[in-house]
């Protein structure tokens, strides 16, 4: 099954449920999950991702295009992870950072193509030899999707990528991110109803009763 499967995962800690989720999302959709800071959030992704400490237990399956991924190492389970903080390299370039995204292959020239062509996706041409620190807020959050999207995931988890952004640029990076990953199946993080609303999918609480907006 093509997309991102998601068979009674629950994860606990100290013998107490902090996330469950059954879920199918499909190519192209975004799942929001939507509760207040401190409810198992943040804790749902890092479990899909495989980045729990070891005091929590998982248990379920989950599977992204028909492969089941919960046996893998995090580089090995093809999903991307976009936080809210931005985390560029300082003492890299933009091109350098981006380069960080990619997989391994291909010459210098291929990779260097494949660097400026996203920095053109993203509206940022010309922005390769650029230091982050000269950016500003929506042109590091612009970089930091494209450093992930350029590892070409197979799915794609938003841990509140917006929540720093002020209510303008907000509404404008989110319909970026959702038009570059409208063929990836999206997991959205937030406590926002209108970034659940713009994603247009279903929305649920961590334990994975659905919510109405």
């Amino acid at each position: 099954m093509s997309g991102l499967q998601i068979d009674a995962l629950q994860i606990d800690r100290a013998g107490i449920a902090m996330a469950r989720l059954t879920a199918h999302i499909p190519r192209g959709q975004v799942l929001s999950v939507m509760g207040p800071s401190g409810s198992g959030k943040s804790t749902l992704l890092a479990a899909l991702i495989g980045a729990l400490p070891p005091e929590f237990t998982v248990t379920g399956r989950v599977s992204l295009n028909g492969r089941a991924v919960m046996g893998l190492a995090t580089q090995d389970r093809r999903i991307g992870l976009l936080y809210q903080d931005d985390v560029l390299f300082p003492h890299l370039s933009v091109a350098q950072n981006l380069g960080f995204g990619l997989r391994a292959g291909g010459s210098k020239a291929e990779r260097m193509a494949r660097i400026d062509s996203m920095l053109a996706r993203i509206g940022l041409a010309g922005y390769g030899p650029r230091d982050p620190a000269t950016l500003s807020g929506g042109q590091r959050a612009r970089v930091a999707l494209a450093r992930t999207l350029l590892a070409e995931p197979e799915a794609l988890l938003l841990d509140e990528p917006f929540a720093r952004l002020d209510q303008a640029l907000r509404a404008q990076i989110r319909e970026l991110v959702f038009a570059l990953a409208k063929d990836l199946p999206v997991i959205l993080v937030t406590h926002d109803p209108e970034d659940a609303r713009a994603a247009g999918g279903p929305v649920v609480d961590p334990m994975g009763s659905p919510l109405a907006l």
